[in-house]
């Protein structure tokens, strides 16, 4: 048998997306900005997606700007946001627990002037709504706080986040890294408060290469790719149409039938929780039910570092990460698990399973008896 738990790193493309990114590239193949049949085949076809895209959203189409994919939307809701707002201020506020693409182009703010204030979480990985309160200054032109944390499923409060941040300050900008959530979570940036709002593709069984950043129109906001003007000269070059394209279809196909797939994942969720107490030294780091996003589970096992464990399931047909997969294949300390609490010991002996529409109840089985038959072994061979 096969599992593969790593849906949080990327998903298996559905059939239906691959269908359509096909007749992208072999029949309607058209640049998007020539006027000949073919190329307003490909136009229509990206207003289309980005038609697909806003519905769930419930926003306006032209409020979808299509990327490269979830870290280029962060990038461009920061750096584009401070750049356009800078003469308001240069205070920006963000947790201690974001990803990557969120914290490199922070700094990058930080060495062109701007302050960034980091907000702790608690060992839920949830931010105090208080210490947001008092982080906000007069100068606080943005907060960008993630809907789901992508190492142990931490689910934020976004409403109230919303609510607050606006409350303070109308020239706020609230931006949310939704590439967790999106697909997991019915999410109405109007009604949460959500300026700005961040999708990959490839995590909900769509291509990997795009994504898209949701800008609410009131919202001011510089581009950070110049060119020939594409997509309302917000984001130049030519529209990669194939993968906008599946990135429609896959968008649909996430919240079709909603319920019923999200309800699959938390099953699968909250088996793997209750089969986990049957192994001695496993402490997870995320909780049943709707108390994290209904595709995580993180867990320690104490005696056994997370590579090493990795690669045993390997070697089973059980596919996995060590932490978060998305920054690198480099080995470095968690942030995120440092922010939430996990004793030093354990740092390096956490592996992130993360479920698709795919697994089965069965998959998790054959996880929690192969984790019971190596863990013995591989505990003896390391205290050795």
């Amino acid at each position: 048998m096969e599992a593969y738990f790593d849906n949080s790193a990327t998903t298996r493309v559905l059939d239906p997306v691959v269908a359509a990114i096909e007749e992208m590239m072999t029949v309607n193949y058209g640049n998007p900005s020539s006027r000949h049949i073919l190329g307003v085949r490909a136009e229509n076809a990206v207003k289309q997606a980005a038609a697909e895209v806003a519905k769930t959203l419930k926003v306006k189409d032209k409020e979808i700007l299509f990327t490269s994919g979830g870290t280029e939307s962060n990038n461009l809701a920061l750096i584009g946001t401070a750049l356009a707002n800078k003469r308001a201020g240069r205070h920006i506020i963000t947790t201690n627990i974001e990803h990557a693409s969120i914290y490199n182009p922070m700094e990058f703010l930080e060495e062109m002037g701007f302050e960034v204030t980091y907000l702790t979480v608690d060992e839920k990985g949830h931010i105090s709504l208080e210490e947001l309160k008092n982080a906000i200054r007069p100068d606080t032109i943005l907060v960008s706080v993630m809907y789901v944390n992508n190492e142990v499923g931490a689910v934020e409060p976004v409403e109230e986040i919303g609510k607050l941040v606006h409350s303070a300050g109308e020239h706020i900008v609230f931006h949310v890294d939704a590439i967790q959530a999106y697909g997991k979570f019915q999410i109405r940036p109007k009604k949460q408060g959500i300026d700005l709002l961040s999708v990959s593709g490839h995590k909900l069984h769509g291509p990997k290469g795009v994504g898209f950043l949701y800008i609410d129109e009131h919202v001011k906001i510089r581009p950070i790719i110049y060119g020939g003007g594409q997509q309302r000269g917000m984001r130049s070059g030519t529209e990669n149409v194939p993968g906008i394209v599946g990135m429609g279809v896959a968008a649909r196909e996430a919240y079709d039938h909603f319920e019923e797939k999200v309800a699959h994942l938390y099953q699968l969720k909250d088996h793997m929780l209750e089969r986990l107490s049957e192994i001695e030294g496993a402490y997870a780091n995320s909780y049943p039910g709707k108390e994290s996003a209904p595709q995580v589970v993180s867990v320690s096992f104490s005696g056994v570092r997370s590579e090493v464990l990795l690669h045993a399931l390997e070697d089973k047909g059980i596919y996995v990460s060590s932490g978060s997969a998305c920054s690198s294949n480099h080995p470095a300390v968690s942030g995120t698990l440092k922010g939430i609490g996990v004793k030093r010991e354990l740092l390096d002996s956490t592996l992130r399973f993360s479920f698709g529409r795919f697994n089965t109840l069965e998959e998790v089985d054959y996880c929690i008896e192969t984790l019971k038959e190596l863990l013995p072994v591989l505990r003896r061979y390391q205290r050795g």
